[in-house]
């Protein structure tokens, strides 16, 4: 009379094929996107900033990440750049500092 009978109801159906289909797609959609708006072009630019310090050479006219203006005296092999930054005034930094070069010297004729 108080008790009304409880009918069992079925649980919620498990994702099936379509549904991971669907998210798996959309998960692959995301990651292209990530890789072609931010992974790709880091990359790129990373690839450039290595080519222009290793085509350093003497009297390059260069800015450091300090934002100091300098002139390329001596490049070394271990990864260290001189660099005068006033008449006489001379600094060594790390290569991967730089982060511009405002004036290229052309290469010597031989």
């Amino acid at each position: 009379m108080f008790v009304t009978p409880a009918f069992a109801q079925t649980a919620g159906a498990a994702p099936g094929g379509a549904a991971m289909y669907s998210q798996f797609v959309m998960m692959a959609a995301i990651f292209g996107i990530f890789y072609f708006l931010l992974i790709r072009p880091q990359q790129k630019k990373m690839k450039q900033h290595r080519a222009m310090v290793e085509a350093l050479r003497r009297g390059d006219q260069v800015v450091t990440s300090g934002g100091i203006v300098a002139k390329v005296s001596k490049v070394q092999d271990d990864g260290m750049v001189e660099v005068e930054i006033a008449d006489g005034v001379k600094v060594k930094v790390v290569k991967h500092t730089i982060t511009q070069v405002l004036n290229k010297t052309e290469p010597a004729v031989s």
